[in-house]
């Protein structure tokens, strides 16, 4: 079955309260590969690949995020590519 991809933007109060880390590590623990990095208006971007339960419990997860994050509201849509773990990147410009 092939794995379903997503593309997140997280706004919110996410840069500076380990969003990208605690992704990561919900990420390993779920099977789930892709990115995140931070983005220079303030938000977390990420592709999430894997199954559509574990894809679809990380997404719940970064509803809320760490514990001092603050998230407000997160764009979804379709992403593409292939990886083989979940990385963080470095922040875009």
């Amino acid at each position: 079955m092939k794995p379903l991809t997503l593309h997140l933007v997280i706004h919110g109060r996410v840069q500076g309260v380990f969003f990208r880390e605690s992704m990561r590590q919900q990420a390993d623990s779920l099977g789930v590969k892709g990115w995140a990095r931070n983005r220079a208006d303030g938000t977390v971007e990420a592709i999430i690949q894997g199954s559509a339960d574990s894809v679809d419990t990380l997404l719940e997860w970064a509803r809320r995020g760490p514990p001092l994050a603050k998230v407000t509201h997160i764009d979804q849509g379709t992403g593409s590519g292939e990886w083989l773990t979940f990385d963080i990147l470095p922040s875009s410009h």
